[in-house]
């Protein structure tokens, strides 16, 4: 089992990436945020903590997630291409990952609530599995678009113990369960709020970077197992940017590793999207500062994707700095060319991914064609939760 590091490119100063980052809270959440961060800070310097968490991984989870060759899929392109399947995960995606981790750090706290947002469920799935297994009291923020279109994850939830809690608020997508679960939070601050992506104020996406490292860590240790050299380019599905995150990690300082991350491009037309890098602009959003989409005015507009794990106007505060550096490249995918690759790789290869990660497929199947070279796609989860949906 890998063990999971920080790698030093993830974060610069108290919680900023270059100019991005930081926390941009009420008073009332100060005090609760910095005792977070430094209880985080102090415990995964722990060996002890360190040691339950990849157990955790190994023997709950089933880390570390294979490495799959593709060879249908590589045929089809015209490039080698290796699938890291996070979809095999125990719940199904990489969100458990984090979850085990700031669960854990919730029971040394002593938190006697949990609270967490989702969009696509595949977070609140996450949540309510690791909440259950440390028997702690789990609310999850859902917007009321979201819970129609995912019920499947909805029911899971809830077997599982969780109140899932819809939210009627602006859009009814993840913005809006984002500001529902904060809004709770900030009324009852003795709550653990679990955050599932990397966004929101220090220190959720210093946490959140670190517990996702593992993806990057096994993938890269993988594949120089498998090829005995890099790949030439590694591929990603972003929303808030989590699984991406997770696998980019590990390859910043390679230099010679092109990486690429693959934003909902809802139907193609601006501002009809959620191809927050690719449209928005750098704004202060849920508490952090990172691009968003916003109107003239700079207020944040309705995103709008086919994947509700990336229906998101906000974005990283660390992919915005590997944007604006150029570390990586952010290209906006359709929901008919993510349908497409959707369908593409179940017959390819019997993988029936989620479609927030079939956007991650079909950058790669555009970028890749007769390209013979090496590259890693993050599955970043399974994808039952689409199939009942009109394809």
């Amino acid at each position: 089992m890998i063990e999971v590091r920080p790698n030093p490119s993830m974060l610069t100063h108290q919680g900023t990436y270059g100019e991005y980052g930081g926390a941009y809270i009420p008073p009332v959440l100060e005090k609760q945020l910095q005792q977070l961060a430094d209880f985080f800070d102090n415990e995964v310097q722990k060996d002890e903590f360190k040691k339950e968490f990849i157990q955790l991984l190994k023997n709950y989870v089933g880390r570390p997630s294979s490495l799959f060759y593709a060879k249908n899929l590589s045929e089809y392109v015209g490039s080698k291409i290796y699938l890291k399947r996070e979809d095999l995960n125990h719940t199904g995606s990489h969100k458990i990952n984090n979850c085990i981790g700031q669960i854990l750090l919730a029971k040394k706290m002593g938190a006697k609530e949990i609270i967490a947002e989702t969009g696509a469920g595949q977070h609140g799935v996450a949540t309510a599995t690791a909440a259950a297994l440390l028997n702690i009291p789990c609310k999850v923020f859902m917007g009321a678009i979201d819970v129609e279109r995912q019920a499947l994850n909805v029911r899971r939830m809830r077997l599982l113990g969780a109140e899932v809690i819809a939210t009627e608020l602006g859009s009814k997508t993840l913005k809006d369960a984002v500001d529902a679960a904060l809004g709770y939070y900030i009324e009852n601050p003795s709550s653990f709020y679990l955050l599932g992506s990397h966004v929101g104020p220090h220190p959720y996406p210093k946490m959140v970077g670190y517990f996702q490292s593992v993806i990057g860590e096994e993938a890269r240790q993988q594949i120089l197992d498998f090829e005995n050299r890099l790949p030439d380019s590694i591929f990603a599905s972003i929303g808030g940017g989590s699984n991406a995150i997770g696998l980019f990690s590990a390859f910043l300082d390679d230099k010679s590793v092109e990486i690429h991350g693959a934003e909902g491009g809802g139907q193609g037309t601006y501002p009809h999207t959620a191809a927050t890098l690719s449209f928005g602009k750098p704004a202060i959003f849920q508490g952090t500062r990172s691009y968003c989409l916003v109107d003239d005015n700079g207020d944040p507009i309705p995103s709008q994707s086919i994947a509700a794990g990336l229906d998101y106007p906000g974005i990283s505060p660390q992919h915005a700095h590997l944007k604006d550096t150029n570390r990586a490249n952010y290209h906006p995918i359709t929901d008919q060319e993510a349908i497409e690759a959707y369908k593409l790789l179940s017959r390819l290869e019997g993988i029936t991914t989620a479609i927030e990660s079939a956007h991650a497929v079909a950058l790669a199947v555009k970028l890749l064609k007769n390209k013979n070279s090496l590259a890693i796609i993050n599955i970043s989860g399974r994808g039952d939760k689409d199939v009942e949906r009109e394809m």
